[in-house]
């Protein structure tokens, strides 16, 4: 038969996967070039192109070149072709007309008009009739490419776009389409994994594309068997026995091909999309033959009858679907799933964000480019195997938070945890008859015990049992993935250790903190909880801040406040939430000052006073306390308190402050300022949580100082004698 020369289209970047596949169809001189492929071949050739090839958009067979240097030469050009011998004059047709860079033709409608009246008036002149137009589904379609001043015209064969099985009724969010599809399977070597009987499973399978296609090449189904419509069926030249010939054996090879389909199924979320995959499905002739069920991601899993093979999705990107954090938390959903449940099997997704690649904690292979129309994608493939795992860094401690909670869920956990737990359960014993004897009911029951497992844990007994847990902050020579199993480990023991729900067990991380910044606020749940201590009611909040509202280690100071303050005036200085004041009011005090910079934390203060009934003389001031107390020293009626409680921060570089405050360049004078509102014979307790603190005595000559730090460290905080120092300080 004739040599035709044709050239194929494929989506940008899929132009070696089209060469490979035109090879393998029997192409010869076969030529990448930009968005296409160049080839040889007879008709059959041709049309085989057009019924098997999975990546191809058209397949145009080249009927003539010319130059254009004038609308004229257009015209003329295309009347050199003899038109009878492609259309019937009383059928339709269609053109298409792109241009570049070509100085005689600037708009590609006019092009298309020019065209079409050049072939018109041929076939008029010569038959007395015309042909009509149809952009939908024309008889021929007539393709032609200005490039500069060269003219290609061609006959489209496919004549729409061969992505277009002829099986998709209906258009859902963000598709992909089936040549795209084709190409990512291709890709990651799914007809050789279909041919040893693996598995091929998408668990965001969508409107089901990726998994029609991975059906059509697993069971040798011609990907244009169901269409209805080629460009060539009404071309003059078409050999409809040969089609037909061509056809036949398209359908004996499908039918051979079906008896031996490997396991096919689809999960998705969503219950219309789910029946809309359904559907294309049984439009596709592949009715039980592909399995889909709604099922969420997180509960993917394979079924034991299913042999390993490929996992492949096209996820949401972020551009395509939900914002940003959920699209980044789905991938870090899916990776803990690939993990858990499907070591030794392959998988592949198409992602626009490699950032989100990297959500899913697997070393991919080389990753390859490829577009989702005009989307530029990353394909990325994995072998699921443990050596490829790694931990992912959180974008945020809450990403990490939640990320850890999760993995605590799962029973896939740290082996060694059970010592964890194993010490937990000791100290509890332990404390048990010291907690009982002096009514403790909020307290420290693990601190960093094990080197392994650096986490505080914190008892809160009100209606419920409340755990709060903060993991230090690990040294950047501490492998993340093992410190994340080891944490995730540990809050999977709390529970069973405590007898108590997981989401009554709160996890934070507690950094060391800088000098250029502060704790600042984690959440908005605004979820608060009742406790009891010393006879004192508080709120405590165990998930918008970093300390809940109570600072445990000076329960001491606080008791010790409450047994002096029977009609004393009280000052609590730098006062948080306001709990000492709380302890000095229950416990007498006829009067009080709380001084504190925020206005969340003195709001807090004024709900911890009405929830103890404290009303009257008992004032709450907002002031940076540096400042208040020196307008105060310097005033001419300087207020005068009989018990006064000073427990600066360890440094503020507050917006709301005028000068930076560090504890230990600055104590000095606070310490002074404090003491000149004293009365003889009172009595100013100083706390400071900084470990490196030194008490300047030298400074402060003519003042009684007496360490009472050891005193002040409660039993569930002996093993950590600095966690703070404190000083009773007279005049």
């Amino acid at each position: 038969m004739k040599s035709l020369q044709l050239y194929a289209t494929a989506p940008k970047a899929l132009e070696g996967i089209l060469a490979n596949e035109l090879r393998g169809l029997g192409a010869a001189e076969v030529n990448e070039k930009m968005a296409g492929v160049s080839f040889q071949g007879d008709l059959a050739l041709a049309y085989r192109v057009c019924l098997w090839s999975r990546v191809a958009n058209r397949v145009f067979l080249a009927l003539d070149s010319f130059p254009v240097r004038s609308q004229q030469d257009l015209y003329t050009g295309v009347q050199r072709t003899d038109w009878s011998r492609h259309l019937s004059a009383d059928a339709s047709l269609a053109v298409s007309f792109n241009a570049k860079n070509s100085p005689a033709i600037k708009h590609t409608h006019f092009g298309a008009q020019k065209v079409k009246d050049a072939i018109v008036d041929q076939l008029r002149t010569k038959f007395g009739l015309r042909p009509s137009v149809d952009t939908e589904r024309p008889a021929i379609r007539v393709n032609i490419y200005l490039h500069n001043d060269i003219a290609q015209l061609s006959l489209d064969l496919s004549g729409d776009s061969l992505h277009k099985r002829g099986f998709r009724d209906v258009a859902i969010t963000a598709p992909i389409k089936e040549n795209l599809a084709a190409a990512i399977l291709l890709r990651t070597g799914w007809p050789q994994i279909a041919a040893q009987g693996g598995t091929l499973l998408d668990p965001m399978c969508g409107s089901g594309t990726l998994l029609m296609e991975g059906a059509l090449m697993a069971a040798d189904i011609a990907p244009g068997l169901r269409r209805d419509y080629f460009g060539f069926l009404g071309w003059q030249q078409h050999d409809a026995v040969l089609w037909q010939t061509l056809l036949e054996e398209a359908e004996q090879r499908r039918a051979a091909g079906l008896a031996k389909l490997p396991v096919i199924a689809g999960f998705d979320q969503d219950r219309r999309t789910v029946a809309t995959a359904l559907q294309h499905i049984e439009n596709a002739g592949l009715a039980g033959k592909i399995h889909v069920e709604k099922r969420d991601i997180a509960d993917a899993a394979s079924a034991e009858s299913w042999p390993p093979g490929l996992i492949v999705c096209n996820p949401p990107y972020g551009e395509r679907l939900g914002d940003e954090a959920e699209t980044a938390a789905l991938y870090r959903r899916f990776g803990e799933v690939l993990k858990q449940r499907f070591v030794g099997w392959r998988a592949a997704m198409i992602i626009s964000n490699p950032e989100l690649g990297f959500r899913l904690g697997l070393r991919s292979q080389r990753p390859v480019t490829l577009f989702n129309a005009a989307l530029e994608c990353k394909l990325l493939r994995f072998n699921i195997e443990e050596k490829a795992f790694f931990e992912p860094k959180a974008k945020s401690q809450q990403e990490r938070i939640e990320s850890i909670n999760r993995r605590a869920q799962t029973e896939q956990q740290d082996p060694q945890a059970e010592m964890f737990g194993n010490r937990l359960r000791k100290n509890l014993k332990k404390l048990s008859k010291w907690l009982a004897q002096n009514d403790v009911r909020c307290y420290r029951a693990y601190d960093a015990d094990l080197p392994e497992y650096a986490v505080a844990v914190d008892v809160y007994r009100g209606e419920k049992i409340w755990v709060s847990v903060q993991e230090y902050e690990s040294p950047k020579s501490i492998d993340p993935a093992k410190a994340n199993l080891r944490l995730a480990g540990a809050m999977a023991e709390i529970p069973k250790v405590m007898q108590v729900p997981a989401d009554q067990v709160f996890l934070k991380v507690r950094r060391k903190q800088k000098a250029s910044d502060q704790y600042e606020k984690l959440g908005e749940r605004g979820c608060y909880h009742v406790v009891e201590e010393g006879g004192c009611k508080f709120w405590v909040n165990f998930e918008d801040y970093l300390d809940t509202g109570l600072f445990l280690d000076h329960r001491p100071i606080r008791l010790l406040i409450q047994q002096q303050a029977a009609g004393k005036r009280f000052l609590n200085l730098f006062a948080y939430t306001g709990s000492a004041t709380v302890h000095a009011a229950v416990g007498g005090a006829v009067s009080s000052v709380t001084v504190d910079m925020s206005n969340t934390y003195l709001d807090w203060a004024g709900r911890n006073f009405e929830l103890n009934g404290i009303r009257g003389g008992h004032k709450l001031v907002r002031a940076d306390c540096v400042q208040w107390l020196a307008e105060q020293v310097a005033a001419r009626n300087k207020p005068q308190f009989d018990l006064i409680f000073l427990d600066p921060p360890t440094f503020s570089n507050s917006k709301k402050m005028e000068t930076v405050f560090d504890v230990q360049r600055d104590h000095v004078q606070l310490i002074r300022n404090a003491l000149a509102l004293l009365v003889p014979g009172g009595v100013l307790y100083f706390s400071t949580n900084f470990r490196r603190f030194k008490m300047d005595e030298q400074a402060l000559t003519g003042v009684t100082l007496q360490d009472i730090s050891a005193a002040t460290i409660p039993e569930d905080f002996a093993r950590d004698p600095k966690i703070h120092y404190c000083w009773r300080i007279s005049r």
